[in-house]
Parts: structure tokens; sequence; C-alpha cells
């Protein structure tokens, strides 16, 4: 019962902080600076997700076929579509796959 209360209270601590942000600026608006400078965001978030699937515990690069799929067909689809989210989503679909049929 401790550990569910502890769950419980850490998830609406976390969903109260980033509830309190959005809630406070909902009505301001961002000078033109931080909205250009914001667009590097998603970008700067891929980048740590790639990095962080490409190297193994010991910080060593582990690169494979699924991963290199992965980037390159993320690549291909931000390049065509404008859209990280596509690409996320077609490079986590293709690595899924790729690594269930060849493990």
């Amino acid at each position: 019962m401790t550990v569910l209360l502890t769950i419980c209270c850490v998830g609406l601590l976390g969903y109260g902080m980033r509830a309190i942000f959005i809630v406070s600026l909902a009505k301001l608006s961002f000078p033109p600076l931080a909205l250009r400078l914001l667009e590097y965001v998603a970008p700067a978030v891929m980048g740590a997700l790639v990095m962080t699937m490409l190297t193994g515990p010991e910080g060593a690069l582990a690169v494979g076929i699924p991963e290199l799929a992965g980037l390159i067909l993320a690549a291909v689809v931000v390049a065509r579509t404008r859209n990280v989210l596509a690409g996320l989503l077609a490079a986590m679909g293709i690595f899924w796959l790729l690594r269930h049929f060849l493990s």
C-alpha cells in the first residue's frame, strides 16, 4: 500500500508541476526571439534520444542494423514531411520491427 501511495503522490506532483507552468503562462505571449529559439527544442531532444539509443551502458557506441535503419528512415521522413513526430514514429516502428525479426 505504501508503494502505491508513493507512486500516486509522485505522479500527482509531477503532473502538478507541469500544469502550474502551463496554466501560469497560458495568457502570456512569448517574445519572437523565444519562439524562434523554441524551434530548436525538438531537434535537440531528438539528438539526445538518438545518442542515448546508440550508446551502451559503458558509453561505447553500439550501432546495429535496426539502429541504422531507424536513423536513415527518420532522416528521410523528416526531410520529406518536415514533421519530427512523423520521423520519430517511423523510426521507432522500423527499429522495433527489425529488432524483433533480427533477434
